[in-house]
């Protein structure tokens, strides 16, 4: 006869162990993600205050020193004149950057005759340390201003240009094709598809020209007249004032983060399906 007791009882077999891979992987899904920047940003200020208090203030600092200089710096608007001073050439050089890289990357991609004929100088000058090139920077265009948008515009290009030549490359024939068959012209292929495709390679290169460009400015201002932010970091390590040294470093690492997630947001703004396939991977 048989069990009724035993019959009615369910076995539940255990999770497979995808499905606890999967769970474990979820278990931060529900926290934003600015929230983990702000904890991981706290602990590392943290740690740095914590050690960098042992450490001889010749050699380095701490955050609550750095402020404290930071304050009176701003109190006194060295900083704020410095700031500003930095950014006029470094926003002219990077626009003109972007405005030079994007077409001539998308005409190197598109054509193989100008992919063969250009393509060689720029990864060259991809290649080339070009900061060592700066004094013949200063012998053509001077000490001033337009000096340093020469220097930023020259190291912010080369990335900018790549990435575009890399997103029109990989731009699937097929749908080149598929414009062609519909009589498209070069420049409605260009503009319907290529670039349309090509979006989030340069929206790589112009975050990677952002760095660039903060490193060329303040590079640009140790070789030529002591102003701005880079004027200010070398004033300080020539006087050993390590706090006041690391302001404008924080100021310009403030800068790179800023700078960078305005990309982002822009391309969130343009590309707006790149996000979400984006999103669906993770």
């Amino acid at each position: 006869m048989l069990d009724t007791t035993t019959a009615s009882k369910t076995v539940t077999a255990p999770p497979s162990t995808p499905a606890r891979v999967r769970r474990r992987r979820r278990l931060g899904a529900n926290v934003p993600s600015f929230v983990i920047s702000i904890i991981s940003l706290t602990l590392a200020l943290a740690l740095w205050e914590i050690f960098g208090r042992e450490v001889n203030p010749i050699f380095a600092s701490h955050p609550s020193a750095i402020f404290k200089v930071g304050i009176t710096m701003l109190a006194t608007g060295e900083l704020f004149n410095g700031f500003v001073e930095s950014m006029k050439p470094l926003s002219l050089g990077y626009f003109l950057a972007a405005a030079v890289g994007i077409p001539l990357g998308l005409v190197i991609g598109r054509y193989r005759v100008a992919e063969a004929g250009l393509g060689i100088y720029i990864t060259a000058g991809y290649a080339t340390p070009l900061v060592a090139l700066i004094p013949l920077f200063i012998l053509w265009f001077g000490l001033g201003f337009a000096v340093k948008v020469a220097i930023v515009s020259t190291l912010a290009v080369f990335p900018i240009a790549i990435n575009t030549w890399a997103g029109a490359k990989s731009v699937p024939r097929t749908l080149i094709e598929l414009g062609k068959t519909f009589v498209g012209t070069d420049c409605q292929i260009m503009t319907k598809i290529i670039i349309p495709a090509t979006l989030p390679f340069i929206m790589v290169g112009l975050k990677l020209a952002v760095g660039r460009s903060i490193i060329a400015i303040v590079v640009a201002e140790f070789f030529t007249l002591l102003t701005g932010l880079g004027g200010i970091i070398l004033k300080a390590g020539d006087n050993f004032d390590t706090a006041r040294m690391f302001v404008p470093v924080v100021v310009l690492m403030a800068l790179g983060i800023g700078l960078t997630w305005l990309v982002g947001w822009l391309e969130h703004k343009v590309a707006p399906w790149q996000r979400e396939i984006a999103d669906s991977e993770r």
